[in-house]
């Protein structure tokens, strides 16, 4: 059985996974915002664990390709603070 494929353009949910530190979420939603300027903080869910040693940062982001999910999730998996990308 095939994998159902995504047909884009579409609203895609990107989660990442990162150190509690200064300006994470601000440097997330930024590299978010070079790939799709119409986030908007209604978009943006953010939860830091139990222990607050990490954030999760949940956005409804506009993909319009592969290509341009594969360019954003390696320019966030380049950040420092970021664990995860999903």
């Amino acid at each position: 059985m095939k994998e159902p494929k995504i047909e884009f353009p579409c609203d895609y949910p990107i989660k990442v996974i990162g150190e509690s530190v200064p300006g994470f979420r601000d440097e997330v939603l930024g590299i978010l915002r070079r790939y799709d300027a119409t986030i908007a903080l209604d978009k943006v869910k953010e939860r830091p664990s139990s222990k607050g040693n990490y954030n999760a940062i949940t956005v409804l982001f506009w993909a319009t390709g592969e290509p341009q999910l594969k360019r954003l999730f390696a320019e966030l998996q380049g950040c420092a603070a970021v664990r995860l990308v999903l």
